[in-house]
């Protein structure tokens, strides 16, 4: 790791942090556009720039930046295992996006607050900083923000990059800032990474990478409505019930060719479609859950067009194909639905899981699925309870990865904070 004292600061690093001080100049009219569009939160949005933030708790305080919901929601069994060994610790998670921050909340571990992370302009960073005074930064999967990682280096707090993911699209595009990622990665006192491949990719950027498997796994359950929860499986007890999710439009036509095929096979069965962007104007015939509405007895189809219901969906459904896997969104996190007892199904499309669909597969804990005739074949196969205890041995194993992080993270800790 760099020195404390100062980090080194090569010419894209300072051609950076000179840029950054523009930044206040145009974010405020920016915000506020996207505010008027309902891509900030209608109360929170000024955490941006570093205004109108939480009090800190008392006490060390481990910071967490997770870009969005996928990364926030993941890092929740990191944070388990550090409160468990120290229970004078609290938690801040920052995030980008305001659904994050909504589901988040609704599945936050004990002592942990969110906030939004501020923009990183050096009057921004210098007030979210000088408030929170963490003792420690955890940057998870792959967002690094330069300018912060830079006044982290420099006012001695340790930083470490777990669990990072980079496809070679994404390994391409870091190559053409490679001097700059290069200083980034030298502040870190440790860096993981999902998989082998990534783990290479940090390497040729000048990073000293181990791999330690997702976090995602080790994530305690998503939550739901225990009443709900048993007035539905009471309602739909006599129900074949299956789930697309979180759905793009390429899985949805897939899950829907598919279901008719189901309902001549099956007329008890029950399609669940979440989208991954609920959307008002969403045209579908049929209950929404949005209105408050709930299937009867001859609905082949439930359209959840809500947010932070998977707990739900996953506790009710015997097996999910996971959206994103039959378009170029290349796939999206299988260990919720897994977790919760859901046999997987995915399409073929999973580079943006690659490293997570493998481990699956090769485990006998998912099923590749390529056209609709595939997923009905594998939903009245009679495997599917075989395949979710599969993903729950994987789960176990993989758990053990983030044991063994959170006690790295403990350790250096007490080195970075003189204890």
């Amino acid at each position: 790791m760099t020195s404390p004292a100062d980090m080194h600061r090569g010419l894209a690093l300072r051609g950076y942090l000179a840029v950054t001080h523009l930044i206040p100049l145009v974010a405020k009219p920016i915000l506020k556009r996207r505010l008027g569009r309902g891509k900030e939160h209608p109360a929170r949005w000024q955490e941006k720039q570093g205004l109108g933030l939480a009090p800190r708790p008392e006490g060390p305080l481990i910071w967490l930046h997770a870009v969005g919901l996928g990364e926030a929601l993941s890092v929740r069994g990191l944070i388990d295992r550090l409160a468990k060994a120290r229970p004078d610790f609290s938690f801040l998670v920052t995030s980008t996006t305001a659904v994050s921050a909504e589901v988040f909340a609704r599945n936050a571990p004990a002592r942990t607050l969110h906030q939004f992370l501020p923009l990183d302009a050096a009057s921004y960073r210098r007030r979210f900083l000088d408030h929170f005074e963490p003792d420690m930064c955890v940057w998870v999967e792959q967002d690094l923000w330069p300018g912060l990682v830079s006044d982290l280096s420099a006012r001695g707090t340790p930083q470490c990059l777990v669990a990072a993911r980079m496809n070679a699209k994404s390994h391409r595009s870091h190559k053409k800032a490679g001097t700059l990622y290069r200083d980034l990665y030298k502040a870190m006192a440790l860096t993981t990474a999902q998989d082998d491949a990534t783990a290479r990719h940090l390497q040729s950027l000048g990073a000293t990478a181990k791999v330690t498997g997702s976090l995602k796994p080790a994530a305690p359950l998503l939550i739901c409505d225990e009443t709900e929860l048993e007035t539905l499986r009471a309602r739909l007890a006599d129900r074949s019930i299956w789930a697309v999710a979180p759905a793009h439009p390429e899985d949805i036509a897939q899950a829907r060719a598919a279901h008719r095929k189901m309902c001549d096979l099956d007329q008890s069965a029950l399609l669940i479609i979440v989208p991954r962007f609920p959307k008002a104007d969403m045209v579908f015939d049929g209950p929404r859950r949005s209105k408050g509405e709930v299937p009867g007895p001859h609905d082949p189809i439930w359209f959840c067009d809500t947010f932070g219901d998977m707990g739900l969906i996953y506790r009710l459904a015997q097996a999910a194909l996971i959206g994103g896997t039959f378009s170029d969104i290349e796939g999206h996190n299988p260990w919720e639905a897994a977790a919760l007892g859901c046999a997987i199904l995915h399409g073929p499309r999973t580079a943006n899981f690659a490293a997570d669909y493998a481990q699956l597969d090769a485990a006998g804990g998912a099923i590749r699925v390529q056209t609709p005739d595939d997923i009905v074949n594998a939903l009245v196969s009679g495997t599917l309870p075989r395949t979710a205890a599969h993903a729950a041995q994987t789960i176990a194993a993989a758990a053990r990865q983030t044991d063994a992080l959170a006690s790295e993270l403990l350790q250096l800790y007490e080195v970075g904070n003189g204890r």
